[in-house]
């Protein structure tokens, strides 16, 4: 009994019995509407032009209005007739149903007239006068009868223009025995004989027709049926090309319409049973009832893809007969009443004198679409591929890989389908199984849904706690997010309010006042009431508004931290505590700030990666950032700012370092400002020493300059920062635009992306000294081109030309600290040194 329950429990079972319903569901009305609704919308998708071969003639209201009530005297149709021989038309098609004489009233009452005087005596008077007058009757009354007689005017512009096809109807239906008589030679000679064997199929039967009156189907180039085969939605959408009578096989009119434009007759159109129609060189896909998928054009820009001149305007002259010159002209009513309207995929009301016109131009065209017979069994492989994996697959994924992957599936069946519409005029009946895959994944979805429910709730109960306990740690850790995603999943008390507070606070800590904004906002739904909630939410939105650490205002330079904001904690960047700004360098801003661990003070340098450097890069940079940072923590030199610590923050890198009391030497560089050259040359040599140290250990420092000497006036100290800051991108441009480095400091080799050794360095420090002596550079230009070529190719302005009192030694110090060569430089930072000083101490 267990076994049983759990049976019917199991979730492929609920797949099996979808897949059992759709599939006897297959040929329902309902899906077979379905079907069609997505064929219409495969139609619409698809754009083709159609043919420039045919023409409209309608039969409309205002025509009804000048000519009279339909149907009109035959003779009307005569002189239309008439106008489009004149005007040359390839082939005249005329919807209209000819299938009774139409005789005038006054026609019949002359022909009763005739027949009393044929019946008189007076026909048999020999009186050479009543001879006389019978005579002069019988001529007026036969003059009046014809004149009275369409018909016979009808036929005779037929007869004389040799172009007009007419229509005929057949009842649809299996015959049961034979017909009650033969059809008149003027239709039998529009059947077709040439006919193959294909693969069992045979055209849609008939039983009866009505076919023109002989006075003019005699007269017709050709006759073919105007019989629609609506789908189960009232839809046209096919064009039945053949009728079976009797085994007998007559075309379409709109098939006769095609091979008389193209000159040709009953006798060179091939059918193959069951596989389709030829005419001349067009070959004509069908279903297996021969009726062709004909394509519908869609309206352009406004206007109609067949455009429907009104009778009368052809009629009076105001539209010319010329205009239909080799044209496939089809005549028929547009105006309610004169025929009933068809539902074809792009309208709800179509004349059947504009679906003929669709017709002929898709067999022109060669635009029908194709139901291939392989399609059939396609379609069986696609459906047993759905059901399987509803009732094989689908149980065993989870609901997120489920839904995706059903979703893809649904997603490539829909895709395949207007694909092969649009793109190859091909059908696939693909619905089934799309709407079978949709309605069993809900089914076993909500089965699902329904069953575990109690159990979730249970889990979550229990579960509770855990996330409780999950999210302080995450806190304590410093992963904030990770911390609220935890606590989210736990029920809202009074206690948790607490954690969340306080979660909020370290979030405002971190600058991120975006998040606080959201944990307390999350908090306000349960108790907007609690302590200061509503203070704290309303700051928090005011400064997620204002300019944050490390936010991306556009400029990385305007990127720093509210400082100082009553009633909102010290902001922390790591482990510190952030005091005030010091001042902003070109890829960051610089703090003041304090470990509270250690009560250490130490300067900040921030610096936002991610706004400088495209994500393809990114991950390089930062990796490459923290490697330069590890080699200059290394460093232990008295004139070389010690590193304590780097790292990641948000968006932000950081390195904490040494706190300096001193500024940079940029002030001193200044014509009006600059220090007394001993202790210039005394500062360079202390620089020179440094450097020498930290090329011993490999590291090259790559943007020395006056503004990473720092200088303290009063303690006589020197030390030189950010070593390896230069290197973070390996002289790569970052997205602003900026490059790393200072180019008026820049050795040649490092212009040219040379490899970069410390006699860069050396250059570089020359340069910074001919700065410091003569408070000009050794280089410049008016462009940054101009100013690299004169680096890597001409010699520096001679410092003596600025300042001739410039000591010799102090001089050739610097021409040889600027070489152009490497091997001419001094070899170490710490032969530079020793001149330096030899040159300092011959000045005293």
């Amino acid at each position: 009994m267990k076994n049983n329950k759990l049976f019917w429990k199991s979730d492929w079972f609920v797949g099996l019995l979808v897949a059992l319903l759709f599939l006897f569901s297959a040929n329902s009305d309902l899906m077979q509407s379905l079907e069609r609704k997505a064929y219409d919308m495969g139609v619409r998708a698809s754009s083709r032009t159609p043919s420039d071969k045919v023409a409209v003639i309608a039969i409309d209201e205002q025509s009804i209005a000048n000519l009279g009530r339909w149907p009109w005297p035959r003779e009307i149709q005569a002189k239309m007739l008439d106008l489009l021989a004149a005007g040359h038309a390839k082939v005249v098609g005329n919807t209209s149903l000819f299938f009774e004489p139409q005789v005038d009233a006054g026609l019949e009452y002359i022909n009763k007239v005739g027949a009393t005087l044929d019946a008189s005596t007076l026909k048999n008077s020999t009186d050479p006068v009543y001879q006389t007058e019978l005579a002069q009757l019988t001529a007026l009354l036969q003059e009046a009868a014809q004149h009275l007689d369409n018909d016979k005017k009808l036929s005779e512009s037929m007869a004389k223009a040799n172009n007009m096809l007419l229509a005929m109807f057949f009842a649809l239906g299996t015959p049961q025995g034979k017909p009650d008589k033969p059809l008149p030679d003027y239709v039998m000679k529009n059947s077709l004989v040439n006919v193959k064997e294909g693969m069992g199929a045979q055209p849609i039967p008939s039983l009866g027709v009505q076919a023109p009156i002989a006075a003019l189907g005699s007269q017709a180039v050709a006759i073919g049926h105007l019989n629609s085969t609506p789908d189960v939605d009232g839809g046209i959408r096919t064009e039945p090309l053949i009728v079976d009578y009797f085994n007998q096989y007559f075309p379409s009119l709109s098939l006769m319409l095609a091979a008389k434009s193209l000159n040709l007759e009953p006798k060179d159109i091939q059918v193959t049973l069951g596989q389709g129609v030829k005419v001349g060189n067009l070959n004509i896909a069908t279903d297996p009832e021969l009726r062709m998928y004909t394509y519908f054009y869609a309206d352009r820009d406004g206007k109609p893809a067949f455009q429907a001149d009104s009778f009368y305007d052809v009629l009076s002259g105001k539209i010319p007969a010329e205009k239909y010159r080799d044209k496939i002209v089809l005549i028929g009513g547009t105006a309610a009443g004169v025929g009933a309207l068809q539902v074809t995929p792009v309208s709800a009301g179509m004349a059947p004198v504009l679906v003929l016109a669709h017709s002929v131009s898709s067999i022109l065209k060669q635009d029908f679409f194709v139901a291939p017979g392989w399609g059939f069994w396609v379609q069986i492989g696609i459906f047993v591929a759905v059901a399987l994996y509803l009732t094989v697959l689908l149980p065993r994924l989870k609901a997120g890989i489920g839904a995706a992957i059903t979703a893809a599936i649904f997603l490539a069946l829909l895709v395949t389908h207007y694909v092969l519409m649009t793109m190859q005029a091909m059908w696939l009946q693909l619905m089934l199984p799309a709407t079978m895959l949709l309605v069993g994944h809900l089914l076993l979805t909500t089965k699902r849904f329904l069953v575990t429910e109690k159990g979730k709730i249970k889990s979550d109960a229990d579960s509770a706690e855990s996330n409780r306990m999950l999210g302080l740690a995450f806190q304590g850790q410093g992963q904030l997010d990770m911390a609220f995603d935890k606590f989210r999943k736990v029920p809202v008390d009074d206690s948790l309010m607490e954690v969340l507070y306080n979660l909020g606070l370290d979030f405002e800590r971190k600058r991120q006042f975006n998040k606080a904004e959201s944990v307390f906002r999350y908090m306000s739904e349960y108790n907007p009431k609690f302590r200061d909630l509503g203070e704290r939410l309303a700051q928090s939105r005011a400064m997620s508004e204002t300019v944050m650490l490390g936010g991306s205002s556009g400029k990385s330079n305007a990127s720093t931290m509210q400082l100082d904001r009553t009633g909102v904690s010290k902001p922390m960047l790591g482990r510190y505590e952030i005091e005030k700004e010091l001042g902003k360098g070109a890829m960051g801003v610089v703090y003041l700030g304090k470990d509270p661990k250690i009560g250490r003070v130490v300067a900040i340098k921030t610096m936002a990666l991610s706004q400088e450097f495209d994500e393809d890069e990114l991950a390089d940079v930062k990796a490459r950032f923290f490697r330069e940072a590890e080699s200059a923590g290394r460093l232990n030199h008295p004139n070389i700012v010690t590193m304590y610590d780097a790292g990641e923050e948000h968006d932000l890198a950081y390195i904490a370092m040494e706190f300096l009391k001193g500024k940079d030497l940029v002030p001193y560089t200044k014509p009006d400002n600059l220090l007394p050259l001993p202790k210039v040359l005394g500062i360079v040599a202390r620089v020179a020493d440094a450097l020498g140290y930290a090329h011993g250990l490999h590291v090259v420092h790559r943007d020395i300059k006056p503004a990473n000497i720092m200088y303290d006036m009063e303690g006589d100290t020197v030390k030189v920062t950010d070593f390896g800051i230069a290197r973070i991108t390996d002289s790569s441009k970052t997205k602003t635009g900026m490059v790393l480095g200072t180019p008026s400091y820049m050795s040649p080799e490092q212009l040219a992306g040379a490899k970069i050794e410390g006699a860069s360095d050396l250059f570089s420090l020359g340069a910074s000294l001919y700065q410091m002596v003569c408070g000009k550079l050794p280089f410049e230009g008016d462009s940054m081109a101009q100013l690299m070529f004169r680096i890597a190719n001409e010699p520096q302005t001679d410092i003596l030309s600025i300042r001739p009192d410039v000591p010799p030694c102090v001089a050739a110090v610097i021409n040889k600290a600027l070489a152009k060569k490497v091997e001419e430089r001094y070899r170490t930072g710490a032969e530079m040194a020793e001149a330096i000083r030899r040159c300092a101490a011959s000045l005293q």
